[in-house]
């Protein structure tokens, strides 16, 4: 834990943290530059309608004053200035000839009653209009409101701090933590420490990520351990064959044995085994680069499927088995004609190897509704349901292996060259017999 307290706050986190921070703050000013300007034009605005609503009532009350009096002369104003003084501004009077009748407004021009801090409204009597009165009012009053929606921006620049670095450490321990670990382990699986896993829970795409890299680093195990046996048994099928002709060179070398046509077909046996192995890995080393070499041209699969079935009678009759052909025509798919004839004799064979003399081989070629099926089955004993879901493993032979010549590769090849074409093989069994499905796209 202390150690992913310390990732926690890495390169990574403090940049998440200064990208919170900066975005918090841009906010906090861009939403302080809006209350300014709004709060000043809302307060503005309040300002003006209760300043000219006071002047309208002092203009009323001046006006019953008027009326009181008959005129200017001897107008008792008390009333209206006690108004205005309640409005917090002082009365100027102008008589309609431009007199002044009360305040202290001389010197005053006419214009600047309708400027910064003054409002005017008229004086009306009987419908006419006899003067004007002037409020002059005090210093702004939204000083006061601006200094408080001052001090509310400053409390949510403050709290908008606190919540970036929260949020920005959340973060961090939710993202920069897995990926720590998940570097930790690729390191450790470059380094050759192939059972090094993340292990890592999180939500969303992070945990898709750490999933599939465990999964990955299990399956470069399992190719590691794979290509170990494969070693192992590669070498095993060889070291019999090479001792035996070794010996027997040896023995012809010194002359110990004359060499008769018996030792030497024994010898040329051995020789011949050693080939098919080496040809066995060739296949599959080109099975699986099939992808990058495939000559793709209009296929018919019921002409390769006969031409397949000729290259391989002799080997058929010479096991005892019988063939049918269930072949539909115009079943054409794009491939490479030569390696799906590979694919279709590598099955052949296996029925070779595998099946009783009498049973019987069956080549089918049809068509599904969006693929093109190429279905070899037999009527030979089967294969255990625990050992089918094995059979295209490489090296797989099953309990029947021990009795029987091969490298258990050869259905590992037709796997890798039906996927090179972008199909997929399946295999059957039960006690009837054995089914072998290629399916190909069309």
């Amino acid at each position: 834990m202390t150690g992913e307290r310390t990732t926690a706050w890495g390169p990574l986190s403090r940049r998440l943290f200064a990208a919170f921070v900066l975005a918090a703050l841009s906010a906090v000013v861009v939403l302080a530059g809006a209350a300014w300007w709004g709060t000043g034009q809302g307060l503005a605005s309040a300002q003006a309608h209760a300043r000219q609503q006071a002047a309208a009532r002092v203009a009323d009350a001046v006006a019953a004053a008027h009326a009181a009096a008959g005129g200017w002369d001897g107008v008792d104003l008390g009333s209206a200035s006690t108004l205005a003084a309640g409005a917090g501004a002082r009365l100027v009077v102008h008589a309609s000839e431009g007199r002044v009748v009360s305040g202290h407004g001389r010197g005053m021009p006419m214009n600047a009653a309708g400027g910064a801090g003054w409002t005017e409204a008229p004086v009306v009597v009987s419908g006419e209009v006899v003067g004007s009165v002037h409020l002059a009012f005090g210093g702004p009053t939204a000083s006061a409101a601006r200094e408080i929606a001052w001090g509310w921006i400053v409390l949510a620049a403050v709290v908008a701090l606190v919540v970036a670095t929260f949020t920005s450490w959340f973060v961090g321990r939710r993202i920069v933590v897995p990926l720590t670990r998940l570097t930790r382990a690729a390191r450790r699986i470059s380094a050759g420490d192939r059972s090094a896993r993340a292990g890592v829970e999180a939500p969303g795409e992070l945990g898709e990520l750490a999933n599939a890299f465990d999964h990955m680093a299990g399956e470069v195990a399992r190719s590691d351990q794979a290509l170990r046996d494969l070693t192992g048994d590669v070498a095993h099928e060889l070291r019999t064959p090479l001792a035996t002709l070794q010996a027997g060179l040896e023995e012809l070398r010194d002359g110990l044995v004359p060499p008769d046509p018996g030792r030497l077909t024994s010898l040329h046996d051995q020789a011949q085994r050693l080939g098919r192995i080496v040809q066995d890995l060739t296949e599959l080393a080109d099975a699986e680069a099939a992808a990058l070499s495939l000559r793709r041209r209009e296929v018919d699969l019921a002409a390769v499927a006969r031409t397949a079935v000729a290259a391989h009678t002799a080997h058929l009759r010479a096991a005892g088995l019988r063939v049918r052909l269930e072949l539909a025509d115009g079943v054409v798919v794009r491939a490479d004609p030569d390696r799906l004839h590979q694919a279709l004799g590598n099955l052949l064979a296996n029925c070779v190897r595998y099946l009783r003399p009498g049973d019987v081989v069956t080549v089918a070629v049809c068509r599904s509704a969006d693929t093109a099926v190429v279905e070899v089955r037999d009527t030979g004993p089967g294969i255990p349901e625990d050992e089918l879901l094995h059979v295209f493993e490489r090296r797989w032979r099953g309990r029947a292996g021990h009795t029987v010549a091969g490298t258990g590769i050869g259905l590992a090849v037709v796997r890798e060259l039906v996927a090179a074409h972008g199909g997929a093989v399946t295999a059957t069994s039960d006690t009837e017999g054995t089914a072998f499905t290629i399916s190909l796209p069309w």
